[in-house]
């Protein structure tokens, strides 16, 4: 927005112009500040993780994941929701969603190696975003074989990308946590093609099992993307080269934040309450503004009470 000093003097200059010649002037600064306001608009997203099965009807109380979207609804839900895997089964995530926030809200699920258990987990998701275009925002749909559970999309100034890390070039479900020639392929051009300022990477299994941040429990060291040493170096390097702010990760049910050779990788923990007593159930919300991107880590006491701002991070 202008400073009301100079709107003052914008204005009187206007009032000594033709009518037709201030009318255009008008339309003009209209324009500039309409877009200077979508341009800077900030936003938030929400961010579960490893859910896994603690999900309605089976488990229809607050003390599982139903008590994270109600602990997120009670804070102000975001513009949508990103899972980085393992919400199996997909389809009572989003009947817990559904109860909470309305069929409306959005959601983004990625690809986990569990959801690669059972194949009417896979057909849930292929479908949730068929064709690779279903999803709002979508910019860069995955290749073929993987179109739907691979893709990235747009929000406002910033740009997400969305990685199936099961993908090995020919089936969207056929390897372990890995980052193939394939798949580092496809997220070179589509890094190389966007033009928003913040750019999140979001998958499944972390570059590194870092311990967690409460307790310091270590698990899936050595058998993530760590596993593929070579791959492991080429994603990472690929991030810190277009200036990418975060990788966030699920898979060892662990929170921590740790900066890796100029990228933040945030591992999102587990969301589903009681359901693994070895961690605090977690979820994140993220702000992104103008200037900056900062995030917040809400935990439960481990003893399925009230969800607190536990850890806060300014990313960018």
């Amino acid at each position: 927005m202008f400073p009301a000093r100079s709107s003052g003097r914008a204005v009187r200059v206007l009032n000594r112009r033709a009518p037709l010649e201030r009318a255009l002037v008008l339309v003009a600064m209209l324009i500039v500040l309409l877009g200077g306001c979508t341009a800077t608009r900030g936003f938030d997203f929400d961010i579960t993780a490893d859910m896994r099965g603690f999900t309605p009807p089976e488990y229809p109380g607050p003390q599982h994941f139903l008590g994270v979207c109600q602990a997120i609804r009670e804070l102000g839900p975001g513009a949508f929701m990103i899972t980085p895997g393992d919400a199996d089964p997909p389809d009572r995530v989003r009947l817990a969603l559904d109860q909470v926030f309305g069929p409306a809200y959005l959601w983004y699920p990625v690809v986990g190696n569990h959801e690669l258990d059972k194949p009417e987990h896979m057909d849930y998701l292929r479908a949730y975003n068929a064709g690779g275009a279903k999803l709002p925002g979508i910019v860069h749909k995955g290749p073929p074989a993987v179109e739907e559970t691979c893709y990235s999309f747009d929000y406002h100034n910033a740009h997400f990308v969305v990685l199936n890390q099961y993908y090995d070039g020919q089936s969207d479900a056929a390897t372990d946590g890995d980052s193939s020639p394939a798949l580092l392929a496809w997220l070179a051009d589509d890094l190389a093609a966007n033009r928003r300022p913040y750019t999140f990477v979001l998958g499944h299994e972390p570059v590194l099992s870092v311990p967690d941040l409460d307790n310091g429990r270590v698990r899936h060291r050595g058998d993530s993307l760590d596993k593929y040493a070579d791959n492991n170096h080429r994603f990472w390097t690929l991030l810190r080269a277009h200036d990418v702010v975060a990788y966030f990760c699920g898979h060892t049910h662990n929170a921590s934040l740790t900066r890796i050779n100029g990228v933040w990788q945030i591992d999102c923990g587990h969301s589903r309450g009681l359901g693994d007593p070895g961690a605090p159930s977690t979820f994140l919300k993220v702000y992104v503004q103008p200037d900056g991107v900062r995030c917040a880590l809400y935990r439960d006491d481990a003893r399925g009470g009230r969800y607190e701002l536990v850890y806060e991070e300014r990313l960018r």
